[in-house]
């Protein structure tokens, strides 16, 4: 290595959470392994020197070398970056996704939930890294993304008419108690009456006047499962859409003076605010059923701000699928509550408005207003 300092040496600081990580980072090191440039790096006590995992330089002793998870980590603890290798350069964006897609094969194929420091030791990486980085990259933490795909096959088996009990223990839950504990709230309805058509379910729907038109706010005792928009001449529309996804639950329209009128209307009336350019509140209670991947676009979307947009492109790196640029365009159109998940926030590559469920014109007045919002 070059650039050696006659100045005192820092001592090592060990960045990684175990040395089973420290003994899988030390194996790329030995195999020079460029795959795993901007997953870590690593300083040599020796020298005051940090490099990539895939620098050419002889190969340190375990003892001398420290791993660090960024490289301001390794500079902050008094080591320079190595003029061989350049370890300030950005690593190739594929070798982060190439982890990425290794960590969410994994997580798919697993028959049951698998933690957290196990993936980390797969990746070579430790927890923390591998919690962030995934979630910057994916969307969502890696449990998250477990849950999510595990309810996308209790969903699938369902609605193919798969027993109750089967399709939970095949998705990998030791129980149907665990399911309906940690999961029932995300699947929006029992999954029993899933497998029915939203047999037993109950949503109740209001309409409102807006600046935008009629808007129908549909919801279960769990959250706002639909909000949508039309004129007066297309209420029933929306009203026969709503019973289409549910076609065996009970879906009326909220009595006014009942329990149920108030708890929806009152629903609605948050809603409403966004039309007129309010912030999402992140208390608003949502019932929203999708598969993995629409979960992942949809949390995308409610990350890009108000008065600002991104591109399908954009979306689709954000959810560590820069190839689906037509999928995240198919899971706006599928979103189910409007302006709550803002799907009018995304544009065409080229700055155009694209597609907008509810009319081109609402996502412009949208954008509009949402510019104008302080």
């Amino acid at each position: 290595m070059l650039d050696i300092s006659s100045s005192p040496l820092p001592a090592p600081a060990r960045a990684s959470a175990s040395p089973d990580v420290d003994a899988v980072r030390y194996d790329a090191l030995r195999r020079r392994d460029a795959a795993s440039d901007g997953v870590f790096w690593y300083a040599v006590l020796t020298t005051g020197v940090y490099c990539r995992p895939s620098c050419a330089a002889r190969l340190p002793r375990p003892e001398n070398v420290s791993f660090h998870e960024t490289r301001e980590s390794a500079e902050a603890a008094g080591y320079r970056p190595c003029k061989r290798c350049k370890p300030r350069d950005l690593p190739a964006p594929e070798r982060l996704a190439a982890m990425m897609r290794e960590v969410r094969a994994h997580i798919e194929g697993a028959e049951a939930t698998v933690s957290l420091d196990a993936l980390a030791r797969r990746a070579g990486v430790s927890p923390g890294y591998l919690q962030r980085t995934f979630k910057a990259v994916v969307g969502m933490t890696p449990r998250e993304y477990g849950a999510a795909h595990r309810l996308q096959r209790v969903q699938t088996a369902l609605s193919r008419g798969a027993e109750v009990t089967s399709a939970l223990y095949d998705a990998g839950y030791a129980s149907s108690s665990r399911f309906y504990e940690q999961e029932s709230k995300t699947l929006g309805m029992l999954p029993a009456a899933l497998r029915k058509g939203g047999e037993g379910a109950v949503v109740h729907f209001v309409v409102r006047d807006t600046s935008l038109g009629r808007m129908m706010v549909g919801a279960t005792a769990r959250g706002v499962c639909s909000v949508s928009f039309g004129s007066a001449s297309e209420e029933r529309d929306l009203e026969r859409s709503l019973r289409a996804r549910f076609p065996r639950a009970t879906v009326a329209r909220a009595e006014e003076g009942s329990s149920e009128h108030a708890r929806v209307d009152a629903l609605a009336t948050r809603v409403a605010a966004l039309v007129d350019g309010a912030p999402v509140p992140s208390d608003l209670p949502l019932d929203l059923l999708g598969t993995a991947f629409q979960q992942r676009v949809w949390r995308a979307l409610r990350e890009v701000p108000a008065g600002t947009t991104a591109t399908y492109t954009q979306i689709a790196q954000r959810v560590g699928a820069p190839a689906a640029v037509r999928a995240v365009g198919s899971a706006c159109g599928k979103n189910p509550v409007a302006v709550v998940v803002p799907c009018h926030r995304i544009l065409r590559e080229d700055g155009g408005l694209g597609g907008y469920a509810w009319g081109l014109p609402r996502k412009e007045a949208l954008l509009a207003r949402e510019r104008k919002t302080p």
